[in-house]
């Protein structure tokens, strides 16, 4: 159904839906794949059995559902946009997003260097004792928050960004998500997913494979389905010059999920995950292939590469579609902090129907 012809009542519901759906399918699979990231197929098979993964399962420290930096920034994300929404609301300042998301990167920054809140932090996400943690979080992101660089709106998409400019590393795609939440149309959400992507990862394909993520998730939380809401961004993605590696990954993709019969080599014959658009091509892959929600964040985990990313991914884009009521219960209750995720997607979600 697309939901700008349902009921303004219904269309409401829905989409708070999908936004807590985003928010904690993304936790799921990130969950799921954290224990397993560093390992190949193989050594997961032998570790967990011949399906591999089946559930979540114990990290090296033997605790079961914690989430990494992938959760942790996209969280981030969440409270720099509500800022931003929230400010142009009631101020009238537009265009003030690229700082306010900058900002909020800072204080994950501090998350991690950090082992609990500052004294005179009583408030926001910086506040919650449960993010001081560092589990593998990217090189690129570290390093790139160390420069004081916040993307300016007018400038031109397309050369290298003056932050890691080489580096298209799937850390700035794993987070962006949120763009694709704020009700805005499907070309804006890109536009500012690339932007704040620009603030770590300066390579092109690095920071369009972000926004074509956020464009494919506001398709989604419109009504749109898994393949049209891809179709639509690569469509969107076609203007940009230097779109052609995001592109190509994803067209392999779709190609590879019309054949059917998903398998975990399947998977791996689109990469490791570990740049932007592999990470981004196995997830849209997962999802598209395998209509089962609980098999597809499986198959998303279960591969030799950067599985808690692809899950992460695959997650945000199957909870937008089916929203938080579709996700395996049993698991959603034992990922970390699953309440104020909840309680963070409600107020987003709140805040984004205000004008």
């Amino acid at each position: 159904m697309d939901d700008r012809n349902a009921p303004p009542w219904e269309a409401t519901a829905v989409y708070r839906a999908r936004v807590r759906g985003c928010l904690l399918g993304g936790a799921i699979g990130d969950a799921l794949g954290y224990p397993v990231e560093f390992l190949s197929l193989d050594r997961i098979r032998a570790a967990h059995g011949a399906r591999g993964v089946t559930g979540l399962v114990p990290d090296a420290q033997g605790v079961t559902g914690r989430v990494t930096d992938d959760t942790q920034m996209t969280l981030f994300t969440v409270e720099g946009l509500h800022r931003a929404h929230e400010r142009e609301r009631h101020k009238g300042l537009g265009g003030g997003w690229p700082l306010l998301v900058r900002e909020a990167y800072g204080r994950w920054l501090d998350t991690q260097h950090l082992s609990r809140p500052p004294a005179d932090v009583h408030h926001g996400l910086a506040a919650q004792h449960w993010l001081y943690a560092r589990r593998a979080p990217g090189n690129a992101c570290l390093s790139g928050l160390a420069h004081a660089f916040v993307p300016d709106p007018a400038t031109e998409l397309g050369p290298p960004g003056p932050v890691n400019s080489d580096s298209k590393g799937c850390g700035a795609v794993m987070r962006s998500a949120p763009f694709g939440l704020v009700r805005v149309a499907a070309e804006t959400a890109f536009v500012m997913a690339a932007r704040c992507a620009q603030i770590t990862h300066g390579h092109p394909t690095g920071y369009y494979a972000a926004g074509a993520f956020a464009a494919i998730v506001t398709h989604l939380i419109e009504g749109d389905s898994l393949e049209g809401a891809v179709l639509r961004g690569m469509r969107l993605l076609a203007r940009y010059p230097g779109h052609e590696e995001t592109t190509n990954a994803l067209r392999q993709a779709l190609d590879l999920a019309a054949e059917g019969s998903p398998t975990a080599r399947k998977a791996e014959t689109l990469g490791g995950g570990w740049i932007a658009e592999e990470a981004l091509a196995i997830a849209v892959y997962c999802a598209l292939v395998e209509p089962d929600v609980r098999q597809a964040l499986l198959l998303s985990v279960n591969h030799s590469g950067d599985s808690d990313s692809t899950g992460a991914i695959c997650g945000n884009l199957l909870g937008a579609h089916h929203g938080d009521h579709g996700l395996p219960h049993d698991w959603l209750t034992r990922v970390e902090a699953r309440a104020e995720i909840t309680v963070l997607a409600d107020d987003f979600a709140a805040e984004c129907l205000r004008r």
